[in-house]
C-alpha cells in the first residue's frame, strides 16, 4: 500500500496552494458487477492472508482459480484505470439505509460530487494521460492464483464484508478476541484493481462510513502490519525485519511527463505534472503481512486517524509509501543522512504529515490513498 509518504513530491491541498511537504519517499476489471474477489493466504485464529479468486467462489472464501489452470493473457494495464465515474464507483458497495438514514444522507449524490476524473477535486485513479501501470489485472490474478484472502469463518466475524480480515493481540501466544477487522488491500478494497488516490481524510472517512466501516486508526494500522496471529514476536516491515524495496511496489521513480517534472505546490499543477504509476492491489503477493493484509509499503500512501493525547481529539495521520519510496528510502535504525530527505517506512513509523482535525482535513494528493476498517463487537 502506498506508504503516505511525508507528502513527495507533490503535496497538494484540495483549494489550497501547496504547503511545505515532509520528506517525500514515500486490473480489468470483470464486466460490468462481476469485479474479481481476493483471496487471503494462509493464516491462523482467524487471521486471512492475501489471496485472489473469482467473484463467484463460494460465501466468504475466495480462492483463485487452480493451479492447474493455464495463464492468462496479458492484457493491458490501462485498462483497468477507469474514467467514467459510473466505473469507479462499481468498484464497490455501499450498506442499505434505511429510510431515517436517507434524511440525512444522500449516497447517490456524495458519488456524484465526490467520485470522478479530469480533477483533483474528486476521487479517482489518478490523471489516465500520465500514468503508467506495468501489470495487467490477467497478470496480477495469475500471481494470486491459489492465496485464499478471506475465510468464511473471517467473513462471518467482519460482518459479511468482503476482504476483510480479523485482527487481534496475542497474549503469551494466545489470541485476544478481535477488535477490528480491516480491509485486505487499499480502497476500493478489490483484488487486482487500481488503489484510488486524491481523497482527502474527510472524504475518505465518509467513503467508508457508507459502506458501514470507518476509517483505520493508526494502532489498528500498525497492528495489522507487525503482529502475528500466531503470537510471534513484532516485524520491522509487514514482509520481515530488513529493509527490502524489491517485495513491494517501491522501486519506481518519478518520471519527467513532456520534459517537465512532477510539480507538487498545488493540487491542480500535481494533477497535471505528477503521474500516478501505481500497480493492481495484490500485485505484489509478498508484500503482505502475517494478517493477511496487502500493500502496506509501497503503491500508495494511506490515509488513518489518530486520537491526540493532549487535546483529545481526532486528527488525520498519513502513514507509509508509495511507489516511489526508493528515492527517500531509509533503513529504520540508520541515522539520517545530511544533505538529502529521507524517512523510514517500517510498520511502526509515525509521521506528522499534513495533520489535520478529522472535521476539516481536506489535504489530497496524487500518491494518497486509504483503507477502512471495522470495529467488531
Amino acid at each position: 500500500m502506498v506508504a503516505a509518504l511525508g507528502c513527495s513530491r507533490g503535496d497538494a491541498d484540495r483549494g489550497r496552494d501547496g504547503a511545505g511537504a515532509p520528506p517525500s519517499g514515500s486490473a480489468s476489471a470483470p464486466a460490468a458487477g462481476a469485479p474479481a474477489s481476493a483471496a487471503a493466504s494462509p493464516s491462523a485464529s482467524g487471521a486471512a492472508s492475501a489471496a485472489v479468486g473469482p467473484a463467484s467462489a463460494a460465501a466468504g472464501a475466495a480462492a483463485a482459480p487452480g493451479a492447474g489452470a493455464q495463464p492468462p493473457p496479458a492484457g493491458d494495464p490501462m485498462a483497468i484505470h477507469y474514467e467514467a465515474r459510473e466505473d469507479l464507483v462499481r468498484l464497490f458497495s455501499l450498506k442499505p439505509l434505511t429510510e431515517r438514514e436517507r434524511r440525512f444522507k444522500n449516497p447517490e449524490l456524495f458519488l456524484e460530487k465526490n467520485f470522478g476524473s479530469g480533477t483533483p477535486a474528486r476521487i479517482n485513479q489518478g490523471n489516465k494521460a500520465l500514468a503508467r501501470h506495468t501489470r495487467s489485472q490477467e497478470q496480477c490474478l495469475a500471481g494470486l492464483r491459489g492465496v485464499v484472502i478471506q475465510t468464511e469463518e473471517q467473513r462471518a466475524r467482519c460482518g459479511g464484508h468482503e476482504n476483510m480480515v480479523p485482527v487481534f493481540k496475542t497474549t503469551r501466544g494466545k489470541p485476544q478476541s478481535a477488535e477490528f477487522c480491516i480491509d485486505v488491500f487499499e480502497f476500493p478494497n478489490k483484488p487486482c484493481e487500481l488503489p484510488m488516490v486524491w481523497a482527502s481524510p474527510t472524504q475518505a472517512a465518509s467513503v467508508c462510513s457508507l459502506q458501514g466501516k470507518r476509517l483505520c486508526t493508526e494502532d489498528e494500522w500498525s497492528l495489522a502490519c507487525r503482529g502475528d496471529p500466531e503470537g510471534g514476536e513484532p516485524r520491522t516491515y509487514a514482509y520481515g525485519d530488513e529493509l527490502d524495496l524489491a517485495v513491494c511496489h517501491t522501486q519506481t521513480r518519478h518520471r519527467q511527463i513532456d520534459g517537465t517534472s512532477c510539480d507538487g505546490d498545488t493540487a491542480r499543477s500535481a494533477y497535471q505534472t505528477c503521474a500516478t504509476d501505481t500497480e493492481p492491489a495484490g500485485s505484489y503477493p509478498a508484500c503482505r503481512s502475517r494478517f493477511g493484509v496487502f500493500d502496506q509499503h509501497g503503491n500508495v500512501a494511506e490515509i488513518m486517524t489518530r486520537r491526540d493525547r493532549d487535546d483529545g481529539k481526532l486528527y488525520s495521520q498519513l502513514k507509509g509509501s508509495a511507489w516511489f519510496y526508493v528515492e527517500v528510502a531509509r533503513e529504520h535504525d540508520a541515522p539520517r543522512p545530511k544533505g538529502r530527505e529521507t524517512y523510514p517506512d517500517h510498520c511502526a513509523f509515525s509521521p506528522r504529515w499534513h495533520v489535520e482535525p478529522m472535521e476539516n482535513a481536506w489535504h489530497t494528493n496524487y500518491h494518497l490513498g486509504f483503507r477502512c476498517c471495522k470495529t467488531v463487537r
